[in-house]
């Protein structure tokens, strides 16, 4: 069953290749966030206005497992689902080279500050609300 809820395409640059030709583990962090900060976005919660409110996701645990290598000017698909456990958004993201081979699996566990403190995440639990597909090529 394919529980994605978002999906958008990402094209590799070459600042992002190491010297095996492939792109550099590192980089996967960031096509992850990324992904996350067009989710948000998609559902109408902006970083800038979840600031300007005294909110504040952070990452607090990432596991990811490298499967199949990126390669330049490729164009992956990065997708996610996420689900909530008490205080946490565990967000499922995974990252699909051009033929569709799984490049890498990650589990991203975010937490809510609010003014400073741990909360329960209330605030952007609306993240969950609509199970509507909202790809940006949808």
């Amino acid at each position: 069953m394919n529980r994605y809820i978002f999906s958008i395409p990402i094209k590799v640059r070459d600042y992002e290749i190491d010297s095996q030709g492939i792109v550099n583990n590192a980089n996967y962090l960031h096509y992850l966030e990324h992904t996350r900060h067009e989710f948000c976005e998609s559902r109408g919660f902006t970083f800038r206005a979840m600031q300007e409110q005294g909110i504040d996701p952070v990452v607090s645990k990432i596991e990811i497992e490298y499967h199949t290598p990126l390669r330049l000017a490729q164009t992956m698909t990065s997708s996610l689902w996420v689900e909530r456990k008490g205080p946490r958004f565990i967000f499922h993201q995974d990252i699909f080279t051009p033929a569709g081979e799984l490049s890498a699996a990650a589990i991203v566990t975010v937490v809510a500050l609010e003014n400073g403190r741990i909360s329960r995440g209330d605030a952007i639990a609306p993240l969950l609300e609509n199970p509507n597909d909202s790809s940006p090529e949808n």
